[in-house]
C-alpha cells in the first residue's frame, strides 16, 4: 500500500511541480559552472547504495574540497544553493527517487556510506525500510542545527558526536510508531518548515513562522521533539 501511494504521489507531483522544476534548474544551470543535478551517494533498503538526485547547492567539486558536512557560512555552498536548501527547494529532485523505489515520501533519512561505519546494531535496523524524502530526522536538520557547525575542519566529528545518534534516535522512534496520522503530522510540519524557510527570505516574517514551526505536531512523547 505505502509503495503504491508513493508512486503514484511521486509522479503527480512531478507533473504538477514540473513548471518550478525547470525554473530552478535553468536558475541553478545559470547562477554557477556545473551540472544542475547533483547525485549523492546514500545507503538504501537492505544496505544497498543508490544515487540520490538533488538540485546542485555547491560548487563543482566541493566534495574534493572539505568535508562531507557543510558549516555555517561555508564557503563551498553557492549564493543560490543557500537559497534552494533554506526552503529545500533542492530536495524536489528525490520525487524522482522515490518514483524509481529508491526512497518513500516519509522514512528514515537516507545517509551517507562514511557515516553509516558509526550505526550500532540497533540503529542499523533503520536499513531495513527506504529512506524517506522528509521524516523526523530530516526536519530537526533545520538551519539550527546546521548553524552550530561553526568550524568546517571539525564538521564531520561534529555531526557524528552530536547531532547522528540524536536524529537516528528520531527515526527509531517513528518506524516504532509508524501511523497514517503520524504520517499527517509529519507532513504538516514539513509544509511549516518549508514555509519558514521561504519566509526567512522576507524580513521580519521568517522568525514569526520559525517559532511555527517548532510547534506544530508536537505533543507529549510525539516523534521529532526538539
Amino acid at each position: 500500500m505505502r509503495r503504491a501511494i508513493d508512486a503514484l504521489l511521486s509522479f503527480l507531483l512531478l507533473i504538477l511541480l514540473s513548471p518550478l522544476l525547470v525554473l530552478v534548474g535553468i536558475a541553478v544551470r545559470l547562477s554557477s559552472p556545473g551540472p544542475v543535478l547533483y547525485r549523492a551517494v546514500r545507503v538504501g533498503r537492505a544496505r544497498v547504495n543508490f544515487l540520490m538526485f538533488k538540485f546542485r547547492t555547491m560548487l563543482v567539486g566541493a566534495d574534493r574540497m572539505g568535508p562531507g558536512i557543510t558549516a555555517l557560512a561555508d564557503p563551498r555552498v553557492t549564493p543560490l544553493g543557500r537559497i534552494l536548501r533554506t526552503t529545500k527547494l533542492d530536495e524536489l529532485p528525490q520525487l524522482l527517487n522515490v518514483l524509481k523505489g529508491d526512497m518513500t515520501l516519509i522514512g528514515p533519512r537516507a545517509e551517507s556510506p562514511q557515516f553509516v561505519r558509526y550505526y550500532t546494531p540497533d540503529q542499523l535496523n533503520l536499513l531495513n525500510v527506504r529512506p524517506g524524502m522528509t521524516g523526523p530526522g530530516q526536519i530537526h536538520y533545520t538551519r539550527d542545527q546546521q548553524d552550530q557547525v561553526v568550524d568546517p575542519a571539525l564538521a564531520e566529528e561534529f555531526y557524528v558526536k552530536e547531532l547522528l545518534a540524536k536524529k537516528l534516535q528520531m527515526d527509531l522512534e517513528y518506524l516504532a510508531n509508524r501511523s497514517f496520522l503520524l504520517d499527517l503530522r509529519i507532513l504538516a510540519r514539513t509544509g511549516v518548515v518549508v514555509t519558514q524557510g521561504m519566509l526567512n527570505w522576507v524580513p521580519g516574517l521568517g522568525r514569526r513562522t520559525d517559532l511555527l514551526a517548532r510547534n506544530v505536531g508536537r505533543q507529549p512523547g510525539s516523534v521529532g521533539k526538539e
